[in-house]
């Protein structure tokens, strides 16, 4: 069972780095003079794991597919922080140590980051947690996703939504489209199934995380760009990962 998480995990994370790569390589040929790169190439990998994400596995799959979703969560939270910090860095003004400490200081202020590793660290040591503080938490979680909905919704601006239409459409097109149907291929090639495939199809058929807006105002990105992309990809989102889970579910492959 560990072997096999494991290798669900290294996969997660290996197409992960090979889809971001891609992307990057993709937005730097198509959009050559564009000063706002770094925030096209964070709209076209990042998903929304940890909130959109999450719920989708739970709701199709309970609590089995929960925990080993959470894995995915936990590994690929880390893999986004650094490669924002990369893909938002402007080249040739950041040295390799600078990066590195904006990857240290984004990683240990993150508070998904924190609360998986507490998580992780309460379970390890199987500490009990009171009834209260879970109950608390549940509400707090229900919240999430409309704050940061709101937050999102309160930077759009429908005039850069015009104007910036070519690298909305490119990012949403990107992590709606083609990262689910090429992430979900070549998993289905090397031989997952069932929930191990529906849950690689639903992480990459999320939208834009949050916390790309946040990622982007902090380093001096396009966040109004940013905010777009993800308030955008948040609505599509609903039309195209249905029609994959359709498609998923009329060859029986979930």
């Amino acid at each position: 069972m560990f072997s096999a998480a494991s290798q669900f995990i290294g996969f997660g994370i290996i197409s992960g780095i090979a889809f971001f790569l891609f992307t990057l390589i993709s937005v730097r040929l198509f959009f050559k003079s564009s000063p706002d790169q770094g925030v096209i190439i964070q709209g076209g990998f990042r998903a929304n794991t940890g909130i959109i994400g999450i719920a989708y596995v739970a709701n199709a799959f309970g609590s089995s597919g929960l925990a080993l979703g959470a894995l995915y969560v936990a590994a690929t939270t880390f893999l986004y922080n650094i490669q924002a910090v990369i893909c938002l860095s402007p080249r040739g003004s950041v040295s390799g140590m600078q990066a590195l400490k904006m990857m240290g200081k984004t990683l240990t202020k993150n508070p998904l980051i924190i609360a998986i590793s507490l998580g992780l660290l309460f379970y390890v040591l199987a500490i009990p947690v009171p009834t209260v503080i879970t109950e608390a938490g549940n509400y707090l979680s229900k919240m999430t996703l409309p704050l940061a909905l709101l937050c999102t919704g309160g930077s759009l601006n429908l005039t850069a939504l015009r104007a910036d239409q070519a690298a909305q459409w490119f990012a949403s097109n990107y992590k709606l489209l083609i990262a689910p149907v090429l992430i979900t291929s070549v998993a289905y090639w090397v031989g997952f199934r069932d929930i191990e495939l529906g849950i690689l199809f639903f992480m990459n058929a999320s939208p834009v995380a949050a916390a790309s807006y946040v990622m982007a105002r902090s380093m001096g990105g396009n966040s109004i760009l940013a905010a777009n992309i993800i308030a955008f990809t948040t609505v599509a989102s609903t039309i195209t990962c249905t029609l994959g889970v359709l498609i998923l579910q009329a060859y029986s492959l979930i």
